[in-house]
């Protein structure tokens, strides 16, 4: 049997011992607290960290397209039909495309003197012009037709039985990259050039949209 003085004893024993378990589980939940502030914290970190990087990759994105952006921006090309020499070029039984030889500017290189094709590098508004000169011929005329895509757009065209005579034509277009614009012989028609150049064909980039 325990004596009254040896339940005391325990009982106060037992309650120092549960006041110390007690602190020991306020602590844990007092460090449970700080673990689940610092995971907050460190998950809050890795978000603006991963914002920062997309933030990051959207301001090098936005850099290289500003560069490539000013880099096309400078788009301009003028040539003449012959390289060198005079005369003419037709007249043939179908519709064929003329190349232009003769580069006095490709700013930007869009024009291909080897194909005669202008292939668009950017999206925008493009004007282009272009100069026939037509050499008289009772039979046959000049007719030069401005293609887009396939698409015929414009026409130039002249016909006299003597003499010299010339025709031009121009046109603004809209542009998606890729898009080929080149010039176009009508058939049984022909074109004539010289070392004075009288045969053009001629494009720009107003802007880029």
């Amino acid at each position: 049997m325990l004596t009254s003085l040896q339940a005391r004893v325990e009982m106060r024993h037992l309650q120092r011992e549960n006041e110390a378990q007690a602190a020991k589980l306020r602590e844990l939940e007092l460090q449970k607290t700080e673990v689940d502030k610092m995971k907050q914290q460190l998950k809050a970190q890795a978000a603006e960290l991963t914002n920062m990087a997309a933030r990051t990759d959207v301001t090098e994105n936005q850099v290289e397209a500003l560069k490539r952006d000013n880099e096309v921006k400078q788009v301009a090309f003028s040539t003449s039909l012959l390289a060198s020499g005079s005369g003419h070029i037709g007249p043939f039984n179908t519709n064929t495309p003329l190349v232009f030889r003769y580069v006095v500017t490709n700013i930007g290189n869009a024009y291909n003197p080897n194909t005669g094709l202008f292939i668009a590098p950017v999206r925008g508004a493009y004007h282009f012009e272009f100069y026939i000169a037509a050499g008289g011929h009772a039979s046959y005329g000049s007719s030069v037709v401005l293609v887009k895509n396939g698409e015929h757009i414009f026409t130039a065209y002249e016909h006299q039985p003597s003499h010299f005579g010339t025709s031009a034509n121009g046109a603004t277009l809209l542009l998606e990259v890729r898009d080929v614009v080149f010039l176009r012989l009508w058939r049984n028609t022909r074109i004539h050039d010289s070392e004075n150049h009288h045969s053009t064909f001629s494009g720009n980039l107003l802007f880029t949209m």
